[in-house]
């Protein structure tokens, strides 16, 4: 039995076989995207020291929360008490 034969004798199996082949193409095609971008370093003959090569003012995370650097004032209250 085929596996197209099986899909229409159990009806059922559709939604679950599109939604995991979705979700394999969307981690397949990330994978690849994150390879692409200059910021992954795969290639280890030709630069054996690829953190040499790494800019410290570009952020290196794929996410970043809270970009901009507060002091909590729970912190520096503590920090004067301790003085």
């Amino acid at each position: 039995m085929s596996f197209f034969q099986l899909l229409m004798k159990k009806k059922e199996l559709i939604p679950l076989v599109l939604i995991t082949s979705v979700a394999a193409g969307g981690a397949s095609s990330f994978a690849l995207y994150s390879l692409r971008k200059t910021d992954v370093i795969v290639d280890r003959k030709r630069n054996p020291e690829p953190w040499e090569a790494v800019d410290p003012s570009v952020p290196q995370k794929l996410i970043t929360i809270n970009q901009q650097w507060r002091p909590i004032e729970e912190l520096q209250s503590a920090r004067k008490a301790s003085r």
